[in-house]
C-alpha cells in the first residue's frame, strides 16, 4: 500500500509542508523556506500513498563527546506523519529504517529528541539525564564584571553562529550538529530572536555569543543557543545578560553542563516563594527529553578509555529494533552475546568468556551506563539490567562519569 523511498525534494517538498503544518511545526506563510533549508542536508526517507508522501523522516550527522573522544554520530531530526497515515506503523518502519542506514553509514551512536518516553524505546534508545531549565530576572546575577558593548547577531549570522557552536567549550556527551542548515532553519524561525556575542577570534571569529527570543516587553526572553571557549567568557555572557535586567523580568536558560546556575543568582529561594504562580514565576525544572542508542557496540566500548581498574564480564544483549527492520537490512541493532572488558582500555568481543560474571539487559539501558546516565545500581531497581551484586558494585565503581549533555537541542 505504501512505497517507502528516499525523499525527493523536488517531489516531495509540497506534501512534507503539509505534513509540517498537520503537526503545527509550521505555522505561518513564510516558514515553508526554511524548511528547505533544514532538509537540505542530511538523509531523508518518506512513506507514499497514490503519490504523496504522508510520513517523512530525516536525520543530520553529528559528533558525540565521549570523555574525550569524538564519536561519530547521528541526530534524528525529525519524525512527521501525516493526519490521514496515523497508526499504520510508518513511523515505526521509516524510522527503524532510517536508523539501519545511518548505522551503515559509520554512525556509532544515535540520538533524538523525544515527544513522550516509551515511543523511542522501541528502537533501542534509553534515556538521558534531566535537562534544567532555570527561569529567573536577569538583573539577580551576581556578576560585577564590566561589560564590553557585544556584537549584535542577526539571522543573516548564521554561518558564523553554527561555527562557534562547532568550537565551544565541550563537556561529556555534548553533540556537534555538522550541517550549517540546522542553524539557519532554527534561527530563521525563531520569532523576535536576536543574537549578542564577542568576536575575539584571531581572525575575528565568534568565540561567544548566545541567542534568544523575547516575547513582551518585559519578557521572558529564552535563550537557545550559548557557546563560549572557556569559563571567563561564559561569565561575560552572564554579565551581558544581566544587563537586559534594566528592561526584561523573566529569562529562561538550559543550564549549561558543568555550571550550577544557581550559585549566580541572588536569593533563588526568596524569589521563588515572592513570584510563586506570576506571570514571572521563578522556576528551576528538570526534564530528561532526549535519549541515545549505541549503534556500534564494538566501537563504543572501544572508545571507553576509563581512569579505573580494569573489569571483565558477560553481556547478554538484546536490541528490539531487529523485529523493525527488513529482513535485508544489512545492520540489525547490537543484541548478542560478548565478553565486555572496561578500564583504561577496553574491548567488547563476540562470545561468553567462561568463568565471568553475566550481565543481562537491553541496548537502551546498556547505553545509559555507558553513557554515565545511572549507575549500574540504579538501572538494576527501573530497567531490563540483571546482574550479580558484585558486579554492579564493580560497574559503579568504574564507570564512575560525569553526567552527559549535548548543549545542544535538536
Amino acid at each position: 500500500m505504501y512505497k517507502i523511498r528516499e525523499y525527493d525534494p523536488q517531489k516531495d517538498n509540497k506534501a512534507v509542508c503539509r505534513i509540517w503544518r498537520e503537526v503545527n511545526w509550521i505555522e505561518e506563510d513564510g516558514q515553508e523556506k526554511y524548511l528547505d533549508i533544514f532538509l537540505s542536508e542530511g538523509r531523508g526517507l518518506v512513506a507514499e500513498y497514490e503519490g504523496s508522501a504522508e510520513c517523512h523522516v530525516s536525520s543530520k550527522s553529528g559528533v558525540l563527546r565521549y570523555l574525550k573522544e569524538d564519536l561519530k554520530l547521528s541526530i534524528v531530526s525529525s519524525v512527521t506523519t501525516s493526519r490521514t497515515a496515523r497508526k499504520q506503523g510508518l513511523a515505526k518502519k521509516l524510522t527503524a529504517k532510517l536508523i539501519a542506514a545511518d548505522a551503515e553509514a559509520g554512525a556509532l551512536v544515535s540520538t533524538l529528541g523525544i515527544f513522550e518516553q516509551g515511543f523511542y524505546n522501541l528502537f533501542g534508545y534509553g534515556t538521558g539525564p534531566y535537562e534544567h531549565w532555570l527561569t529567573f530576572d536577569p538583573a539577580d546575577i551576581i556578576n560585577k564584571q564590566k561589560v564590553r558593548p557585544p556584537k549584535r547577531l542577526t539571522k543573516d549570522d548564521w554561518q558564523i553562529i553554527h561555527t562557534s557552536m562547532l568550537n565551544r567549550h565541550r563537556r561529556h556527551g555534548a553533540v556537534s550538529i555538522l550541517p550549517a542548515c540546522f542553524v539557519q532553519s532554527d534561527i530563521a524561525w525563531s520569532k523576535d530572536g536576536f543574537g549578542l556575542g564577542y568576536t575575539d577570534g584571531e581572525q575575528g571569529e565568534l568565540t561567544h555569543f548566545f541567542w534568544a527570543t523575547n516575547k513582551g516587553e518585559y519578557g521572558p526572553t529564552t535563550i537557545h543557543f550559548m557557546a563560549y571557549q572557556n569559563m571567563q567568557q561564559f561569565n561575560e555572557l552572564m554579565a551581558v545578560i544581566k544587563t537586559l535586567g534594566d528592561q526584561i523580568r523573566l529569562l529562561k536558560m538550559r543550564e549549561p553542563a558543568g555550571i550550577q546556575i544557581q550559585d549566580l543568582i541572588r536569593n533563588p529561594f526568596r524569589k521563588r516563594i515572592v513570584s510563586e504562580k506570576s506571570k514571572f514565576e521563578h522556576l528551576n525544572r528538570g526534564t530528561a527529553y532526549w535519549q541515545m542508542r549505541i549503534c556500534d557496540l564494538a566501537a563504543c566500548i572501544a572508545a571507553t578509555h576509563l581512569n579505573s581498574k580494569q573489569i571483565k564480564f558477560n553481556l547478554e544483549l538484546s536490541d528490539p529494533i531487529e523485529d523493525l527492520l527488513d529482513t535485508d537490512s544489512k545492520w540489525r541493532g547490537c543484541s548478542g552475546k560478548y565478553t565486555i572488558t572496561l578500564g583504561p582500555e577496553s574491548y567488547a568481543k563476540q562470545g561468553y568468556e567462561e568463568g565471568l560474571a553475566l550481565l543481562s539487559t537491553d541496548i537502551g539501558a546498556f547505553t545509559r551506563l555507558w553513557m554515565g546516565v545511572r549507575p549500574a545500581s540504579g538501572l538494576s531497581a527501573t530497567e531490563n539490567f540483571v546482574g550479580p551484586t558484585d558486579l554492579l558494585e564493580e560497574l559503579d565503581e568504574v564507570l564512575c562519569l560525569p553526567d552527559p549533555h549535548p548543549d545542544w537541542d535538536y
